[in-house]
């Protein structure tokens, strides 16, 4: 068996179609298409509104990427909302005190703050292809906020998870419920502190996040928990646009955000099995696995070392995804036999995030990553906010020889990666698959899936994925329900194989896919069986 028993089908509509990991959040957007809103105007709404119903993944105090399709133009922009370092970074003062890496909660957990991208974000994707405001964006959350919901199974789960990070601070109980407890399934859940900050950023603008009252709120608790970030950071802020970077995979131009984020990975991945002929491989073989493996083994030990911001270092983008690299990478891996060591820089490797996708009858697409990278972000609740603040600067690197090294006003490697792809200059595919390093690897599986075995929206998410553990390039997850036969024959090529079932298959990433047919207008969709997703069309 190599698919996820989902017992779910493809969703197909005319008039719009929205995928996220939360059925409340589809709700609202799909509402938002009805209205007679875009899919920009629908994503953003579906992103604010999951910073209330799953909030230990995404939130005001995170960051966000996307992709968004112009069919007037028929071109993809490329949106970076990743937050910077504080000018005030000093890793010299982390060293001193006997960190070897950036602390991502605790104590020291205020090192890892930086500057939250989402807001900014949020109102600049809405002002060049939004046609609602940020303020309208922002009503469905508030209101969930204020008067609640309740609380689904896996969203339970995680809160549970995360139970101890919010009770290290005295504010993290603005997250909990009335029992300081994570609440359980189906308990009726309110966040009246973050419905406030909704609210205010509703009547102020972006402005009241970065240089106005909660800004104050930010920085002072940043500040006395021993961190750098200061208002002027947050005043300094600006997130910004920019060209996508791109591949051609067997016809198909596959198309992910530039560094600092990780999409690099993907498309270099993507090139090295391009020169493998599928049509003489079983899916879910042991040769399947093992080539899509060592293929991301590779585009990790380059994207590691080499994504950083590219304002502070040249990035060779283009000699990383050209064939003729392609062809020499695929050219070391052993049909037989796993790479013994492949390079790599050792990071961070957990990661909460949501992924949204919507397409509108119009055929614009946007494809939106948003995340406060670990759950609940660093766990530093800013006290009467609700807002937990990303810890994402613990990607940046102490080692001085590296890149990635932390310096002032920096952005870090980034995790978040939407995807998009089209055929024939038209738009084909938007989707993600969240979940920290496992993003290109999920985008890796899910396009061979689509591209070289032609599988549909919801079965392309359905079929069983590895996870490769980049801490150690070595040890691959795969799903319980894959045959032992494939199993056993990928321990004899030498790969360090552990089965994972239950909700720890929330490891293998979280996917949402929108398939666009531009001849008969036709959205598919599929949604990630792992999770509680939900995929909605009309």
């Amino acid at each position: 068996m190599s698919f996820f028993s989902s017992r779910r089908s493809s969703v197909h509509g005319l008039n719009g179609g929205v995928a996220t990991s939360q059925p409340i959040a589809s709700q609202v957007g799909i509402d938002v298409l009805k209205a007679g809103g875009n899919a920009v105007d629908a994503a953003v709404t579906m992103a604010s509104t999951l910073g209330v119903v799953e909030p230990m993944s995404t939130g005001i105090g995170g960051d966000i990427f996307a992709l968004i399709w112009d069919p007037k133009t028929e071109k993809i922009s490329s949106f970076n909302g990743s937050g910077t370092s504080s000018r005030n970074s000093n890793p010299n003062e982390l060293l001193d005190k006997g960190f070897s890496s950036i602390p991502t909660e605790g104590k020291g957990g205020a090192y890892s703050v930086s500057v939250p991208g989402s807001v900014d974000g949020w109102e600049q994707i809405l002002k060049k292809f939004g046609t609602i405001s940020l303020s309208e964006s922002l009503q469905p959350g508030i209101k969930l906020a204020e008067e609640g919901y309740p609380v689904s199974e896996l969203i339970s789960w995680a809160w549970a998870e995360n139970e101890s990070k919010l009770k290290f601070r005295e504010s993290g109980s603005e997250l909990l419920n009335k029992n300081n407890k994570a609440p359980v399934e189906g308990e009726v859940i309110r966040l009246p502190e973050l419905a406030s900050s909704m609210y205010k950023i509703s009547k102020e603008g972006p402005k009241v996040i970065y240089d106005g009252s909660i800004s104050k709120k930010i920085s002072d608790f940043v500040q006395s928990e021993g961190g750098w970030l200061d208002q002027e950071d947050l005043k300094n802020y600006k997130s910004f646009w920019t060209d996508p970077i791109k591949t051609n995979y067997r016809g198909y131009d596959v198309y992910e955000c530039p560094p600092n984020g990780q999409g690099l990975a993907a498309l270099i991945a993507l090139n090295i099995v391009e020169n493998l002929d599928f049509s003489s491989i079983d899916h879910g073989s042991s040769d399947f696995y093992h080539y899509l493996i060592e293929s991301i083994r590779i585009g990790f030990a380059d994207s590691l070392w080499y994504i950083t911001d590219p304002a502070k270092s040249d990035i060779p983008t283009e000699k990383l995804l050209s064939k003729e690299y392609a062809k020499q990478r695929f050219n070391e891996i052993n049909k037989e036999s796993v790479m013994k060591k492949v390079s790599h820089n050792t990071f961070e490797t957990s990661g909460d995030t949501v992924y949204i996708t919507a397409i509108d009858k119009n055929g614009m697409g946007c494809s939106l990553i948003n995340s406060t990278f670990q759950g609940f972000g660093s766990g530093l609740v800013v006290p009467e906010t609700g807002i937990a603040l990303q810890n994402r600067g613990a990607l940046f690197s102490l080692d001085k020889n590296h890149p990635n090294y932390l310096e002032p006003n920096m952005r870090p490697f980034h995790t978040i990666i939407p995807c998009m792809v089209t055929k024939d200059s038209k738009l084909f595919l938007s989707f993600g698959v969240m979940g920290g390093f496992q993003q290109p690897q999920g985008h890796l599986q899910v396009l061979s899936n689509i591209i070289d075995y032609g599988f549909g929206a919801q079965k392309s998410l359905d079929a069983l994925r590895f996870s490769l553990d980049v801490d150690d390039m070595k040890t691959i997850s795969l799903e319980e329900d894959l045959s032992e036969s494939t199993v056993n024959e990928l321990k004899n090529k030498g790969h360090h194989i552990e089965l994972v079932g239950g909700n720890d298959r929330m490891k293998f990433g979280g996917a949402q896919l929108a398939k666009y047919d531009h001849e008969s207008g036709v959205i598919s969709l599929g949604t990630e069986p792992r999770k509680d997703g939900s995929a909605l069309a009309y």
